[in-house]
């Protein structure tokens, strides 16, 4: 048997994307799960609202024990939660959460899929979920990837009422109903319909669920026994879904491997109803192809036949299996990915450095091996098709040849972030885009390996690696840039009253000899000092701060500085922000150039603020912008120091739920307020906390929260000295808020201390619990709930102005 290998490099936008941090090739029991499930058709969607709201267990064990293709479609990326790893928020959360998902669907084998919808925080009934979403835009996103995906059965995470616990929630249940109803109707969302067809699935059902306090299962429920023992992965189901679980590591989602019996419970919402199972009716088999009874026969014999010790051997039956279903609805794809790794033919096509400016030349460097034990077996032939050279690949023998490809014209930029967009959801102009779960890659190599009389064509990303001291050999994407970058450190800078600010900016250069112009724009009648200014980086990676003087003037009271960046007559408008943790691929992101500027009227008490990190936020950095020392503390500083030289003390959110060491400085924090200080606690989670008498005096954090932004607040303690000292603070100071207005507001408080506000969400009772104070000796404890660590990398003026009145303290 003679096999030839040619080699063709492409340069298109094509949808073949990254699907690992390193590019792992199938071992012999993953072969034969493959295998085994060339005989299965038939492919099952869930649907839920957000990272983790997905049933790990049940989608592992339908793609690894039932072996249908299964999916999981998140209708948001998790861009409006919290982050236990880092300071990252909105937008970018979610591009860590995305991968973060595609991590897992590696781990539990199902595919991963997303609406345009943004995760604008919490939501406490579907009706304002839709409203900030824009239903019929993510009921058309959702009828699109069931009319791609074809699944037989839809499941839902949750209920369409309160028992879902969240208005994403519900209105997740709400859309996978209406979305099965809607994508067999030729008349929804006819436009789609020149791409795809109507499809009617079997049935839509309710995965219910017993956590949380709420269970929702009952015998009389469809059940499924999912704890069974794979073997040939050594795993059970429930150890499965913990690997993939702990994936969400910015959600804290570590999990314990489960074993054992596991049963899952269903309830039909529509469609067929089923009476023993959820697949009552339903073909899995190659039957429903027709003519199929030659590749079931085939299937059998090469399962049958499998030799775990030398897959090679099941490679001419696997040839011939190709030739028969030749232009059938079959799993062509899988089946050649294991032909491949039968023949353990390992391809790759690795850029020489990480990131090249647009239009550059990119250099390459094509790697391959065959393992095939028989040299006689195998003669590979590779050309290139822009030069024609041509070179032979021996058995068993490693690979190298360099080749020159331009760059993509288009930017590294996720496609959901390459234009602005309204609150709770994305812009999105490309039907072929919707759904997909990453961008498709610029650049890719195009390999055709003839074996015997069948062709196999792949695509594999040019991608980058990098041997790591430490970790070993490392993949990540490809990075096209701009030419030369202009990064803010900040997404808001808030100036005090009409003072000029000097704001640094570093410019990055991507090529070499880079010269151009940067211009930053500022709000009609504010004054931005120098009005242009000449660049020139010699070198590729080259940096440059720069320093505008920035002041504001006129009525205008904020608006948006905006840079641009003119290399060679073309205008650039991007600044840089990469992601770099070690369980994701690095993330890199060329958001806008432009940052808000606003003008608040600030008074300060007190210079120097102590600010000891929770989960990660960037409340410290804000805290500097208006004027404040602001000193990073450890564990070690605060329990061993003298902290009587900080005006006050800052905990960063949800430091009482993360760290093991606020036992050790709960004393000194209580005697530091006792001497006179001023401790100002941030939100906490009511579970599970490191210690539960996080004040003075006793209080419950509840689950109260007020989703609102402009929800009303009144002021219950209107002459307290928080609300008039250095500043007067008024209902005004609560415009403009984003997002929310607090979570996890505190209740059965110690008459000692003094709720100052109340609010509520529309058709709610009034919530007193978002601030409270207490003075203990001479000093004062502060809690609270509201998302401060939202509002002020906002720039929003009356959080400053708030803030900086609970930071002091009349001497």
């Amino acid at each position: 048997m003679k096999f030839h290998l040619y080699l063709f490099l492409l340069i298109a936008v094509l949808p073949v994307c990254l699907k690992a941090q390193n590019m792992q090739q199938l071992n012999a029991a993953e072969i034969k799960q493959g295998l085994e499930g060339l005989n299965v058709y038939g492919s099952v969607l869930y649907i839920a609202a957000h990272p983790d709201d997905e049933n790990t267990r049940l989608l592992a064990y339908l793609a690894k024990e039932k072996k249908v293709r299964t999916g999981y479609l998140s209708l948001t990326r998790g861009d409006g939660g919290q982050n236990l790893i880092g300071n990252e928020q909105a937008e970018v959360l979610g591009l860590i959460r995305t991968q973060e998902l595609l991590a897992a669907r590696r781990t539990d084998g199902a595919e991963q899929f997303f609406t345009r919808a943004n995760d604008f925080g919490f939501s406490k009934n579907p009706e304002e979920s839709f409203k900030i979403w824009d239903k019929a835009k993510i009921l058309a996103d959702v009828v699109w990837v069931i009319r791609k995906f074809q699944p037989d059965v839809i499941i839902a995470r949750f209920p369409e009422d309160g028992r879902a616990g969240h208005g994403h929630h519900s209105g997740s249940g709400i859309l996978a109903r209406e979305g099965f109803i809607a994508a067999a109707d030729p008349k929804q969302f006819p436009e789609q319909l020149a791409f795809v067809k109507p499809w009617q699935a079997k049935r839509v059902v309710w995965n219910t669920f017993n956590f949380g306090g709420n269970n929702t299962t009952s015998d009389e429920q469809l059940k499924m026994e999912v704890g069974a023992y794979n073997s040939l992965l050594g795993k059970s189901y429930g150890e499965i879904a913990a690997e993939s679980r702990s994936n969400h590591r910015s959600q804290g989602f570590g999990s314990a491997r489960q074993r054992g019996s596991s049963t899952e419970y269903f309830t039909p919402v529509a469609g067929e109803k089923a009476s023993g199972d959820i697949f009552d009716g339903i073909d899995f088999s190659l039957n429903r192809i027709p003519g199929s009874t030659s590749i079931q026969q085939l299937l059998k014999e090469i399962n049958a036949e499998y030799d775990v010790s030398d897959p090679s051997k099941s490679i001419a039956k696997l040839l011939k299996l190709k030739a028969l279903v030749k232009g059938k609805p079959f799993k062509q794809e899988q089946l050649d990915e294991l032909i491949l790794a039968c023949a353990g033919i390992w391809l790759e096509c690795a850029a020489v450095n990480p990131s090249y400016a647009l239009g550059e030349m990119v250099n390459v460097r094509i790697q391959g091996i065959s393992r095939l034990k028989d040299e006689s077996q195998m003669s590979v032939n590779i050309e290139e098709i822009v030069s024609g050279s041509s070179f032979i690949l021996p058995p068993n023998k490693f690979i190298t040849h360099d080749r020159q490809i331009k760059a993509s014209s288009v930017i590294t930029q996720p496609y959901w972030l390459e234009k602005p967009h309204v609150s709770g959801t994305y812009t999105v102009d490309s039907l072929s885009k919707i759904g997909l779960a990453e961008n498709p890659i610029g650049l890719h190599a195009f390999f055709r390996v003839t074996i015997g009389d069948q062709v196999i064509e792949k695509k594999r990303p040019v991608v980058y690696k990098y041997t790591d001291q430490v970790r070993g050999e490392i993949y990540q994407p490809l990075v096209i840039a701009p030419p030369v970058t202009a990064t803010l450190a900040d997404k808001a800078f808030v100036f005090n009253g009409n003072e000029p600010k000097k704001i640094t900016l570093q410019l990055r250069n991507f090529k070499d000899n880079a010269a151009g112009v940067l211009e930053p724009k500022v709000p009609a009648g504010w004054i931005v000092s120098p009005k242009k200014l000449d660049f020139n980086l010699a070198r590729k990676g080259d940096e440059q701060a720069v320093e505008l003087t920035i002041t504001p003037a006129g009525n205008t009271t904020g608006g948006i500085l905006s840079l641009n960046v003119i290399v060679e007559d073309k205008t650039y408008h991007h600044g840089l922000k990469v992601i770099d943790y070690e369980h994701i691929p690095t993330q890199t992101l060329f958001p806008f150039a432009e940052a808000m500027v606003n003008k608040v009227d600030l008074k300060l008490a007190g210079k120097r603020i102590g600010y000891i990190a929770g989960a990660g936020d960037l409340v410290a950095e804000s805290l500097k912008q208006v004027g404040y020392d602001v000193v990073s503390l450890s564990a070690a500083q605060v329990i061993h120091t003298d902290l009587t030289g900080f005006d006050a003390i800052v905990t960063g959110v949800r430091l009482y739920n993360v760290s093991e060491d606020v036992k050790g400085m709960q004393p000194k924090l209580m005697k530091y307020v006792e001497n006179g200080g001023v401790l100002l606690v941030q939100y906490n989670v009511n579970g599970p906390l490191k210690l539960n008498n996080i004040g003075p005096y006793s209080f419950g954090i509840m689950r109260d929260r007020v989703t609102e932004e402009d929800a009303k607040v009144s002021l219950l303690a209107p002459a307290h000295p928080v609300l008039n000292f250095p500043n007067k603070i008024t209902s005004k100071d609560f415009d403009g808020w984003i997002q929310e207005r607090g979570l996890y507001f505190v209740g059965s408080l110690d008459e000692k201390y003094t709720p100052i506000l109340s609010m509520n969400d529309n058709g709610e009772a009034a919530k007193n619990g978002s601030l409270i104070v207490a003075d203990y000796g001479k000093g004062r404890f502060v809690y609270t709930g509201l998302s401060f660590f939202r509002q002020l990398p906002a720039g929003v003026p009356g959080a400053y102005r708030l803030f900086v009145n609970l930071l002091s303290a009349k001497k």
